[in-house]
């Protein structure tokens, strides 16, 4: 018994579950009986289908209102498809009535049409021109007029006319003029205006503390959205800057060099490409670098040798003045030797004093060994750039052909600015290297004069006494 019970329960249980599982409530008091429980399994089951047939009568209510709102939907797009049915068929009207009185206007024209039409082409070839031209940074806006011209579908009025003239006279004009004017220049003097010198239609300078070379440009490529003046985006060398500051700094009437690009801003837009040095020396790669170094080492080591030299034979030659022999210098350390031997045979004398000149000659001669080795590697590293330049060039032009000269560049420059670098680097050390054993051919010499002295003197003496 107990176990039918249990298994009744258990089955009622996973119905009422599954039936009605919003009804399931933790707190309710346990059943005692098997009626109680199939009363409350009954009551369950009627519940979830109470609540069954709500969601039932919800649904379709839910589908009615949809239903509507979708009829609503159609119903409004018939109405906008018949508005734009409408709208077209109204288009279409316009257009063939545009065009009809397109042909009555060009029929009223007449020959005057024609004559209009080639005014409105010449005032839009010309207000193209004016509006690119370096003068119309001196006057704003001024092919404005010319453009609305080009571009208007009625009879031009006479002061429209005559500006078309009128602007072609001024622009002749203003072409032969240098003058000097404030005008605004992109990223200069914090937006403030700036003195402009322009050379007629050619160049302009802008004075910033100093001559800076600007150009007229477009701010979106050519469009009508205006005109600024902007500095280049690398100045040309220094001569040149040079011409341009006796330019802006001449007085009236005043005749001076100065620079004409006749490609009007072309030829200094070029500047921009061209390598500065610290660019052309990056061109020579690892080999150029290694150059470099040789020149700074040999240069500051050459340079410490010519100095100590000059000390040397400065010590030398105010040794030749005190008859004291000094340890601080050749000449002295070479009359301590004669000292030393000077009651001796004159052939131990002349024996010791050539030992004293030879232990001094190697201290006079050091480092110019290096100093002529240097002078003469330097070439060679720059030979050795130079083919491995030529070996990348071929090696490009095995790849890509020689379509493109900008492929071959980075070979050439490379072969080009070793061979210049090792040419830099070798011309000073040559120098550097004949000033070096001049002098110490110099020091040596007059040490060679001032031992011979010391033994004919040394001879002379002995004789005498």
């Amino acid at each position: 018994m107990k176990h039918l019970i249990k298994t009744i329960a258990a089955v009622s249980l996973a119905a009422g579950l599954a039936a009605a599982p919003a009804f399931a409530q933790a707190d309710r008091e346990p059943v005692s009986s098997i009626s109680q429980l199939i009363d409350r399994v009954r009551q369950d089951a009627r519940d979830a289908e109470s609540e069954n047939q709500a969601r039932i009568a919800e649904f379709r209510a839910d589908r009615n209102q949809q239903a509507a709102l979708l009829s609503q939907a159609r119903n409004e797009l018939a109405a906008l498809e018949a508005e734009a049915e409408e709208a077209e068929a109204e288009f279409e009207a316009n257009r063939t009535r545009i065009s009809e009185l397109d042909t009555e206007l060009r029929e009223a024209q007449g020959e005057f049409g024609e004559l209009f039409g080639a005014a409105r082409q010449a005032a839009g070839e010309f207000g193209s021109i004016l509006e690119s031209s370096l003068i119309s940074a001196e006057y704003p806006g001024r092919a404005e007029m010319l453009l609305d011209l080009a571009e208007s579908r009625t009879l031009p009025e006479r002061s429209e006319l005559d500006s078309i003239y009128e602007t072609l006279i001024q622009e002749m004009n203003a072409q032969a003029q240098v003058i000097t004017f404030n005008r605004r220049v992109v990223g200069l003097n914090d937006g403030e205006t700036v003195p402009v010198t322009r050379l007629g239609p050619f160049l302009a300078v802008a004075d910033d503390g100093g001559p800076i070379f600007v150009q007229w440009v477009s701010d979106d490529a050519g469009s009508r959205s205006g005109y600024n003046l902007v500095s280049l985006e690398r100045q040309p060398p220094g001569r040149i800057l040079g011409a341009a500051s006796n330019l802006i700094n001449a007085d009236a009437g005043e005749v001076v060099a100065g620079p004409v690009d006749p490609s009007r801003g072309s030829l200094l837009q070029i500047y921009k490409d061209v390598p500065d040095l610290g660019e052309r020396f990056e061109q020579g790669g690892i080999v150029a670098k290694i150059i470099a170094a040789l020149l700074i080492i040999s240069a500051s080591f050459g340079i410490f040798r010519l100095l100590s030299l000059l000390m040397t034979t400065s010590a030398i030659n105010a040794q030749k003045r005190r008859s004291t022999a000094s340890k601080s210098n050749p000449l002295g350390r070479i009359m301590l030797a004669y000292e030393e031997v000077k009651n001796r045979p004159i052939e131990t004398i002349e024996l010791k004093i050539d030992e004293a000149i030879l232990r001094e000659t190697p201290k006079l001669e050091f480092g110019l060994n290096f100093l002529k080795l240097a002078a003469g590697v330097a070439p060679l590293l720059g030979l050795l750039g130079t083919v491995t330049g030529m070996i990348r060039t071929f090696t490009q032009i095995t790849l890509f052909g020689t379509g493109d000269p900008k492929i071959m560049a980075g070979g050439i420059s490379e072969a080009l600015v070793t061979t210049v670098s090792g040419l830099i680097a070798a011309i000073p050390l040559l120098f550097i290297h004949s000033f070096a054993a001049s002098f110490a051919r110099g020091a040596q010499q007059t040490l060679e004069e001032q031992a011979a002295g010391i033994i004919a003197r040394h001879a002379e003496e002995k004789s005498a006494g």
